[in-house]
């Protein structure tokens, strides 16, 4: 049976970042195993399809601080301006990357080109290892380690499982870690858009009756969109041609952009907070979307599973000889709590607040935004979140 110090389960975003991370605090001394069940370059790889997402200013400065951001800076799009308003109503907050200082307020990356550099790099990263096309099946912990048994007949040994393997983790549900589940009654419509008006490196959030409506800026013109709507609601809207998708665009995000000209393929998957309360076991850690699943609303779930990484990575690197002793994950587990539960508070408490057209809440939500756009002050709590400058 092989021996390994780490095995991760999952080899997209969460997971390769991990073992990169691992590499580069271990300087290579720590053996680590990836199981993944898709190959990185299969056009239908679920953590590297043709989604897009937005790295937060403090995500990349992570990224940077581990060598990887050099290779991603190639195809990102950065955002130096957020507007976000309130459809039909006054509200309106825009942050400008000049008013924080600094050189983008994130960038905007595609999935796919994610997985093909982290494929390239991982090829010369002897410390690492890949069980690919592979699945974990069964999960045995014993006193000092932990083995695993894979879908291809193999078993492999470590002193550490790290759970990267989404929201409904096999390897979870193998060690009986429950899950809670939150579902918001949306449905994200996504898609890549382009418009008459060059989008300048400015990102939209705009408010609806049924859920927020993101445009992010993309290489090449593009734009990536993200609509929250009712279930019923976003049927209809995937079952529209392009001409009349187009149509309710427009209607719903508004003309800021002049005429949207073409909307790409469409997909959609259902809205839910999905979040585990422990996110450590014996000789188990859990990072990423297997911790916490959000709603898209801020852009928070990724940046919020990249500070997962960091922080065991971190905590893994004061003690090398053994990657899942108890003082390692109990750190790992503390220095994570404040964070994960005020990043899920927000934006849990985000959609409810402008999810509605309640005169309540519109009346506050439009206050607030006004106050938000008139006392930098009141801007900081939120920013520094929506940046990614937070304490792990």
């Amino acid at each position: 049976m092989k021996q390994f110090d780490i095995i991760i389960a999952g080899g997209a975003m969460a997971g390769m970042t991990l073992a990169f991370a691992l590499h580069h605090h271990s300087k290579g001394r720590l053996k680590v195993a990836v199981v993944e069940a898709y190959q990185a370059e299969n056009i239908e790889h679920p953590g590297f399809d043709s989604r897009a997402i937005a790295l937060s200013y403090g995500t990349v400065d992570l990224l940077n601080n581990i060598g990887l951001w050099k290779d991603i800076s190639h195809v990102a799009t950065p955002i130096e301006h957020i507007h976000v308003s309130d459809r039909g109503h006054a509200g309106m907050t825009e942050i400008a990357r000049e008013e924080v200082g600094v050189p983008a307020l994130g960038y905007v990356v595609e999935l796919a080109d994610i997985g093909r550099i982290y494929a390239e790099r991982v090829k010369g990263t002897a410390s690492i290892t890949q069980y690919c096309p592979a699945q974990v099946e069964t999960v045995e912990r014993s006193v000092e380690s932990v083995t695993v048994a894979l879908n291809n007949g193999e078993s492999i040994q470590a002193k550490l499982l790290v759970a990267a393997d989404g929201a409904i983790s096999t390897c979870c549900e193998q060690v009986g870690l429950p899950l809670n589940e939150h579902d918001f009654d949306q449905v994200a419509v996504i898609a890549n858009i382009t418009t008459e008006e060059a989008h300048l490196g400015r990102a939209f959030e705009r408010f609806t009756e049924s859920g927020p409506v993101a445009l992010l800026p993309m290489s090449e013109g593009r734009m990536s969109l993200v609509w929250c709507l009712r279930p019923e609601k976003a049927k209809q809207m995937m079952a529209l041609d392009d001409s009349n998708f187009v149509s309710e665009l427009q209607e719903a995000f508004g003309w800021r952009l002049g005429k949207i000209e073409k909307a790409g393929k469409r997909a959609s998957y259902p809205l839910l907070l999905r979040f585990r309360e422990q996110n450590t076991s014996h000789r188990f850690a859990i990072v990423g979307n297997a911790a916490q699943t959000l709603h898209p609303i801020a852009g928070q779930g990724f940046n919020l599973g990249i500070r997962d990484v960091m922080t065991l990575s971190e905590e893994i690197s004061t003690q090398l000889d053994d990657a899942g002793a108890y003082p390692v994950l109990s750190c790992y587990s503390k220095r994570r709590e404040g964070d994960r539960r005020a990043t899920i508070e927000l934006t849990s408490s985000l959609v409810h607040l402008f999810s509605n057209d309640y005169l309540s809440l519109r009346i506050g939500r439009n206050l607030g935004l006004a106050a938000m756009d008139s006392l930098p002050l009141l801007k900081s709590p939120v920013l520094k979140r929506t940046l990614g400058i937070v304490t792990r």
